[in-house]
């Protein structure tokens, strides 16, 4: 691949940070003249922005005979920038005519109904339940980014979208990207397998710099829902808040870490130091959560959003036999049981491409791949960790489960006419649980 389209690559794939540090191969993409048959998958792009863009990309690689066939987004710049990126990779397996290049808020019924077969779902979080729902009604395979809501109520109204799919052989694949990573895959695996014994404590942080997406910062208009929604990671009702958005991730690999058990409560704290004023939105810089599992077992997760700072991207867990080290920054992953430390040194692979193989394969030999469950349910445990850092509680699962707080409009009634005031930032012990 030459240089212009490995930039071309890295920038779809949301991987530029992360790309000199992680061992991801880069799979060519030769621009190809493709003929439409019977057998072909025509896929679906439902957010064009970065990791929609690279999703679309890696699905278009995952299989010889797919398309993408239509695309949406709420700003006609983003898809266009995305279309033009996503046909100088892959050519004529971009097959996306003027007619299905959708705009607005109801574009993502057009691209269910235009007759694709995969959807990918890549907007702004607090979609995902409205968008899945839809998909799965249509009987479309669905690959879904992470997070899948926002609160509890979206939570909810994923979790029937899921049961549902699981009814009608639907596929819906996990954006847990880490769980399709072969490090990882073994590494847990070994501790699932109590390889460190019962695990006691696992320690999870993604302690990274500011964040990156800023649209008019200059020209600051925080009511004006487009101008929030072009800013949608800084508002906690589109994004959940970063520890749902981003460090949901470490969230998700310590649940791994526990055989997937859910927690029983939480309690917590955070806040805004460096990310102050209205152009900021009303989203916290850091977080410091506690959670109880049974057995007093306890998962500590951190994650902050500030530059300048010592960073962190790892899990480490003890178990009464070992401990096991999971370094995402470093690709480093080790089990130290006494005096022997076992180091992976197996195979390295792309994992945001293992999904869409995976994915693309379970079609092709007729099987469903059902992750929607453990994506919402990983979603949740962030959104419980951020329940108690906003109001300074302990809050059980059972209690986060019955929260009826709904963090913004709802997602039905959205509209570039709405006028949304920034809701407050949270203040813990003032700010009540719903």
């Amino acid at each position: 691949m030459n240089n212009q389209k490995r930039r071309t690559f890295l920038k779809l794939s949301g991987m530029t940070v992360a790309a000199g540090a992680l061992p991801f191969n880069i799979i060519h993409a030769n621009p190809v003249s493709k003929k439409i048959n019977t057998d072909t998958l025509k896929v679906g792009l439902i957010g064009c922005g970065g990791r929609g863009s690279g999703a679309a990309n890696q699905a278009l690689n995952a299989d010889p005979n797919v398309v993408l066939h239509a695309m949406a987004d709420l700003f006609d710049d983003h898809l266009q920038k995305s279309l033009a990126n996503l046909k100088e990779l892959h050519g004529d397996k971009v097959n996306v005519s003027p007619e299905h290049q959708y705009i607005g808020f109801d574009a993502y019924k057009k691209v269910i109904d235009s007759g694709v077969d995969v959807v990918i779902l890549a907007t702004t979080p607090s979609f995902r339940p409205l968008h899945i729902e839809a998909a799965v009604d249509a009987g479309k395979h669905v690959f879904c980014e992470k997070p899948v809501a926002v609160d509890t109520p979206g939570i909810k109204r994923f979790l029937e979208a899921a049961k549902k799919a699981k009814a009608k052989n639907v596929s819906i694949l996990s954006g847990f990207c880490w769980r399709f990573h072969e490090p990882k895959r073994a590494t847990f695996g070994k501790i699932n397998d109590g390889a460190i014994g019962k695990v006691l404590t696992v320690y999870n942080t993604y302690n990274t710099g500011a964040t990156y997406r800023s649209y008019h910062s200059e020209n600051p208009q925080p009511d004006n829902v487009e101008w929030q929604l072009r800013n949608w990671p800084f508002f906690n009702w589109l994004s959940g808040d970063h520890i749902v958005e981003q460090a949901v991730h470490s969230v998700d690999m310590m649940r791994w870490a526990f055989n997937d058990q859910l927690p029983l409560s939480a309690v917590g704290t955070g806040g805004r130091q460096v990310r102050t004023g209205e152009k900021n939105g009303n989203i916290y810089d850091h977080f410091a959560i506690t959670y109880e599992y049974p057995d007093g077992a306890k998962g500590f997760h951190f994650c902050r959003q500030q530059a300048g700072c010592e960073n962190s991207y790892a899990v480490e867990s003890l178990g009464t036999k070992g401990r096991a080290m999971v370094n995402c920054s470093s690709n480093v992953h080790t089990i130290t049981t006494g005096s022997k430390i076992w180091t992976y040194n197996g195979k390295q692979n792309d994992m945001y491409q293992t999904e869409h193989d995976e994915l693309f394969a379970a079609i092709r030999k007729g099987k469903t791949i059902a992750q929607g469950e453990d994506e919402a349910l990983s979603t949740m445990i962030a959104v419980l960790g951020r329940m108690v850092a906003y109001t300074g509680k302990k809050i059980t699962w059972e209690e986060a489960m019955n929260s009826t707080e709904q963090m913004g409009p709802a997602i039905e009634n959205y509209s570039f006419n709405l006028n949304i005031p920034v809701i407050p930032v949270a203040m813990p012990g003032i700010t009540p649980f719903k």
